[in-house]
């Protein structure tokens, strides 16, 4: 009998892994990802299916929000016609097509935009605005931390819910880990309804854990919004023992609030069930600027992968110049590929880097991409003062795109992002003085040292490479 019941369970075991190979090799993913997982369950499947399970699993033909209500939410987007509104620039308008039609994302005009490089500039502004609130605060976070800075906010808050304030916030289940499940609950007490997004339960939802939301949104009366890098932690705000935590986030004033606030009522209607569309949260703004923007939120549910096609289209679109700033850099061969044509046709093509992050790890990874690029003629800075969290993207003189995704795997395929593409060539320079001053504080990479580093370090950033897709 035992016999038996060995020969039962490895053919039923065995029939397991042939069939998670088939649905595998039927999804018709790129060939570069599925061969790899065939050849872990095939030789080590004990290993394989434990991370298959954890990391493996196509969701893309899922929804965690059906169209009829995204449609439903998204709906106040519509801008009214008017004569006098800009219109994108033509080169660009194809890109604008492309943003609209793969996930809504309308041309907003019109909007005031404040930059903030540090993390203690950015929540006084977050904090004053709190302070103003009359109707609602909505708010996004991938990480939210009981520390001094999560505090802070936090009563400010409490203080709005007992004004009668509607207060709602997201937080990412597995970003926010380490915060203690009682700190969520003392603010439900105080009159804030808290939600943690995909929250991960075993069995049912660890499936997702490979899928995490990486927005940081806010807005408040649905008249200013903030969207940028910034977490809600002390390190953003008071860097680290090793150095300053340079950062990048925005303050929205005008139309293009109304894209955030749909993108939260979005995420928000997905984790609670609740719709929410009153026009009370897209109150009428004025026109500060002739700019247009785009509010492009993207995710791993679903058939396209909006963020790294719109970045792809423009990096091929480029006459003059691709300025990123990054802090990891793990692209898509897509992607890799075009920013090292655009080097070649000898297009100023501008990459940085922090020289240390805060993963040994993604650094080893990041770098294993920069042989090429360089050899095509991108330059290679390293921001030295400290940490470089910035996500931005300049092309030409007058597109520039900011937000939450970093130039890697995880923000392209894996995870819930946001950004926003603005066509307008006074903020793009702006943003390009900014870029200059964080050149100045940077080593620009020569061939000589890059090329005679040790090998060992060749070797650890190559095998980190394989493991690319994961981090």
């Amino acid at each position: 009998m035992p016999q038996i019941l060995t020969y039962l369970f490895i053919a039923l075991y065995s029939v397991t892994i042939l069939s998670i190979i088939l649905v595998i090799i039927t999804d018709n993913r790129n060939p570069l990802k599925t061969l790899p997982w065939v050849i872990v369950l095939l030789f080590a499947p004990v290993v394989g299916l434990v991370f298959y399970f954890f990391f493996g699993q196509n969701l893309s033909k899922q929804r965690i929000i059906s169209r009829r209500t995204r449609k439903r939410i998204s709906m106040r987007l519509v801008e009214a016609q008017d004569p006098s509104r800009p219109e994108i620039p033509e080169h660009w308008q194809p890109l604008a097509r492309l943003l609209k039609s793969t996930i809504h994302a309308v041309p907003l005009y019109g909007s005031r935009i404040t930059p903030y490089t540090d993390g203690a500039s950015k929540m006084e502004a977050l904090l004053d605005e709190i302070a103003r609130a009359r109707h609602h605060i909505h708010l996004q976070y991938y990480i939210l931390c009981n520390d001094r800075t999560g505090n802070r906010l936090c009563d400010a808050l409490r203080a709005k819910a007992r004004e009668g304030v509607q207060v709602r916030i997201l937080y990412d289940d597995v970003g926010s880990s380490s915060v203690k499940k009682s700190f969520f609950a003392s603010l439900r007490r105080d009159g804030i309804e808290v939600r943690a997004f995909l929250h991960v339960r075993f069995p049912r939802f660890t499936s997702k854990i490979n899928y995490r939301n990486h927005r940081k949104i806010a807005v408040i009366d649905g008249r200013v919004g903030f969207i940028g890098g910034m977490n809600i932690a002390d390190r953003y705000v008071y860097g680290t023992d090793w150095g300053i935590w340079r950062d990048t986030h925005f303050r929205i004033e005008g139309n293009g609030v109304a894209g955030l606030q749909a993108s939260f009522l979005s995420d928000w209607s997905a984790t609670t069930k609740q719709r929410i569309t009153g026009a009370e949260y897209y109150p009428p703004t004025r026109h500060f600027t002739r700019d247009v923007l785009q509010i492009v939120p993207s995710g791993p549910f679903g058939k396209w992968r909006t963020l790294l096609q719109a970045d792809s289209y423009a990096v091929a679109r480029a006459c003059r110049r691709i300025w990123i700033q990054t802090p990891y850099y793990l692209p898509s061969e897509v992607l890799n590929s075009a920013l090292q044509t655009a080097a070649l046709a000898g297009i100023d093509v501008r990459l940085m880097l922090p020289a240390r992050s805060d993963s040994r790890v993604v650094d080893l990874a990041s770098h294993s991409y920069l042989d090429d690029m360089m050899k095509a003629g991108v330059k290679i800075l390293f921001y030295t003062p400290g940490f470089l969290h910035s996500k931005l993207l300049i092309v030409d003189d007058d597109l520039t795109v900011i937000g939450s995704a970093n130039m890697d795997f995880r923000s392209f395929e894996h995870n819930f992002e946001v950004n926003a593409f603005l066509y307008d060539a006074e903020f793009t320079a702006r943003m390009a003085a900014i870029f200059d001053h964080d050149a100045s504080n940077s080593h620009p990479l020569t061939p000589a040292e890059w090329f005679n580093r040790p090998r060992p370090r060749r070797w650890a950033e190559s095998l980190m490479r394989l493991f690319s897709p994961l981090l």
